[in-house]
């Protein structure tokens, strides 16, 4: 065989490979599209398909195993905060809010509902953190922020038999923005309810009177302007989770 018969035998071979690897992709691709069809066509659960429910639902399974409270979010130097804080989302946070007319309503079980000021949050020690702020969206920011652990106003508020409950509710005063966080995250010791941005008091676009900061969780977990706690062993309505995202949302 000469050099140009061997030139023409690699090119009809090269030929053959070409056209099987464009066959097998086409079948796969094929075969993709056919599986996310019959996901979609399953039921859904929290406007997520079930299958892909269940990974998540495994997900947040595992990863809670980690969660203790030796788990702490890297802390910074003050200095190393940002000035210009992001906002992640305004769902919730409509300009009709009477800051005047705000206490933060605790229902400890059904009709047994109490109210506290943001002077009364605000005279429980205070507790100040600097870490990295994680969005969704797929930024972060070091920023720094001032409150009350949840851990010290459960304390104060003798809540100790609903902090033995699962899940903690929280939502804005309209109800529009609405949160549930497990109780161990709630509990852990850097979380806060917020009243404090840069030692200044909360902007009114980053969730003021009080906010939750919870840094073992991603951004869409920490609640501006807080107007309803409540505890539960069920889980609690979750805004984020009901467009189909995971519930547990932790770093």
């Amino acid at each position: 065989m000469d050099y140009k018969d061997e030139i023409l035998v690699s090119e009809k071979k090269l030929r053959k490979k070409t056209i099987i690897s464009f066959t097998v992709f086409i079948l796969l691709l094929i075969a993709a599209v056919f599986a996310l069809e019959k996901i979609h066509q399953q039921p859904k659960i929290a406007d997520v398909p079930k299958p892909l429910r269940t990974v998540l639902n495994f997900n947040e399974n595992f990863f809670s195993i980690f969660l203790s409270d030796n788990h702490l979010a890297k802390s910074y130097p003050v200095s190393e905060a940002v000035k210009n804080v992001r906002v992640n989302g305004n769902v919730g946070m409509e300009d009709d809010f009477d800051p005047s007319a705000w206490k933060l309503q605790v229902i400890r079980n059904p009709g047994d509902t109490f109210f506290v000021t943001l002077e009364e949050i605000k005279a429980l020690p205070k507790t100040e953190i600097v870490f990295d702020f994680k969005c969704i969206e797929g930024w972060s920011q070091v920023t720094h922020w001032g409150g009350v652990k949840f851990s010290d106003f459960a304390a104060k508020y003798n809540l100790n038999a609903q902090t033995q409950m699962k899940y903690v509710g929280l939502a804005t005063p309209n109800k529009k923005y609405y949160v549930g966080i497990d109780m161990p995250s709630i509990m852990h010791p850097q979380t806060i309810l917020c009243y404090e941005m840069n030692d200044k008091p909360l902007p009114m676009n980053q969730g003021y009177p009080l906010r939750l900061i919870i840094p073992v969780k991603y951004g869409i977990k920490h609640l501006k302007r807080i107007g309803t706690i409540f505890f539960s062993n069920e889980r609690p309505p979750d805004y984020w989770y009901e467009q189909g995202y995971d519930y547990y949302s932790g770093l």
